[in-house]
């Protein structure tokens, strides 16, 4: 591709070309053309070392404005990538939460390096929320754009809004606070045209707007803000004084997150952080490896079981036939059950309290499914290896299917009253605990129907 010539309209692979060629000059030409949403998708779609060229390439106020819109992933890779001094004014421009978030997301070294290069006081808002506890809506708050006080005129709060400079998300509710900061109310902005300067803006607030404290599980006020139909939730202290918010764009990116890595856990992996065929083969090992290890620990257990049982294998041998069968869906019925409490636990339909009603709901869907499940096995199971394998079958179905849905049930909210990920916790504790119950129930069913 000839250096001076350049193209009206360019694909990635184009642009990836001029990139592995150092066709550097027909490059910068073309990506200080492009419009931002294009660049990030450009940038996020390279490899790491492809998008930090084009990055480079960009003036100062252009790679402000993209760096602004990138994945707090892609972020962090590009200040590995290029050292923390290129992009330090960039991060400088940088809305205090989402300094915060990008910090967590840096290794160790790097982000300390990044912070050293800022006087003192400089990212005092910044650190302030790096204290929250991770994981909760403090750590993820955005700061105040704009508040009323309670004794401020329509008209002032309407010109306070048109001042702010920044994302428009973060004004569109206004809190009303007193003068010692507690919060009294919000306002919607749209109710503040309608109403005349110079009424007060206490006549206009919504008095029963709910606030969430600083401690608060950042997913469940994300969805309390989503489910609501809010634009904006206040985040307040002990004392109810207002210090941060939570707009709806950072909640939907919450949401977006937590819904990945339920996913990922729940395939007994860890979410990549950039696109799949961008993430380096160790990282996807890396993301796999630990769960793996977990269940092939798990295995052993199920091998003692079967070691303990040997002997009635011998005498039966038609009765390991039916093993993979029998743990796998002992296996499933328990991961349906973690799946669909872990998601009612994140969107709070159910809280710790709620054990004992998910485990007899679990129990009476798992000696449901059982039921059915024993007809059919032993209709199929008697056919061919006759009544007493069937019988076997089905009743091992009908025993362990409530078993493992009830245990499947219980274990999330039990992982989150221990303070752990239930999607961390449900898939290893369920895939060793079905697979070993299974086999224990399956065996001493068999021992008592067959006579062995």
């Amino acid at each position: 591709m000839c250096s001076g010539s350049v193209p009206v309209r360019l694909d990635i692979h184009d642009i990836r070309s001029l990139v592995d060629d150092r066709e550097l000059t027909t490059l910068s030409g073309v990506v200080r053309d492009l419009p931002v949403p294009q660049l990030v998708r450009c940038i996020e779609a390279l490899p790491v070392t492809d998008a930090a060229v084009i990055f480079r390439l960009l003036d100062k106020d252009l790679a402000a404005r993209v760096f602004d819109d990138l994945e707090t992933a892609t972020q962090a890779d590009l200040i590995t990538s290029l050292g923390h001094v290129p992009l330090t004014e960039v991060f400088a421009g940088l809305d205090p939460d989402e300094q915060a978030r990008l910090l967590d997301e840096l290794p160790a070294r790097v982000a300390t390096r990044l912070v050293d290069t800022f006087d003192e006081h400089e990212l005092d808002a910044t650190m302030d929320l790096l204290g929250y506890a991770t994981g909760s809506v403090g750590r993820r708050m955005s700061p105040v754009a704009v508040r009323a006080r309670a004794d401020e005129t329509v008209g002032e709060v309407l010109t306070a809004i048109g001042r702010h400079d920044g994302d428009a998300d973060v004004v569109s509710v206004v809190p009303v606070i007193s003068h010692d900061r507690v919060l009294l109310g919000t306002v919607d902005v749209v109710d503040l045209v309608r109403h005349a300067p110079q009424e007060r803006v206490t006549t206009v607030m919504d008095e029963e707007a709910t606030p969430v404290g600083t401690d608060a599980d950042a997913e469940q006020a994300a969805r309390l803000v989503l489910d609501g139909g809010r634009l904006l939730l206040p985040v307040v202290d002990s004392e109810r004084r207002l210090v941060g918010v939570l707009p709806i764009t950072d909640a939907a990116r919450i949401d977006k997150e937590a819904v990945a890595e339920d996913q990922a856990r729940a395939g007994a992996s860890e979410p990549l952080r950039r696109p799949y065929l961008l993430t380096p083969v160790l990282t996807v090992a890396r993301a796999r490896i630990v769960w793996l290890f977990v269940l092939a620990i798990s295995a052993v257990l199920t091998v003692q079981v079967l070691e303990m049982f040997e002997a009635t294998l011998e005498q039966q041998v038609a009765l390991a036939l039916f093993i993979p069968l029998l743990t796998g869906i002992g296996g499933n019925t328990g991961s349906q059950a973690a799946t669909t409490v872990t998601r009612a636990l994140a969107m709070g339909d159910v809280r710790k309290r709620d054990v004992p009603r998910v485990a007899v709901k679990e129990m009476r869907t798992g000696l449901y499914l059982g039921l059915l499940l024993a007809v059919v096995a032993f209709v199929i199971a008697s056919l061919v290896y006759g009544t007493g394998i069937g019988t076997v079958i089905a009743l091992t179905l009908m025993i362990n299917c409530p078993i493992a849905a009830t245990v499947g049930g219980v274990i999330p909210i039990v992982a989150r009253a221990c303070r752990v990920d239930p999607a961390v916790f449900s898939t290893p504790f369920i895939s060793t605990f079905c697979d070993a119950s299974g086999l224990l129930i399956y065996f001493l069913v068999a021992i008592s129907v067959l006579g062995l």
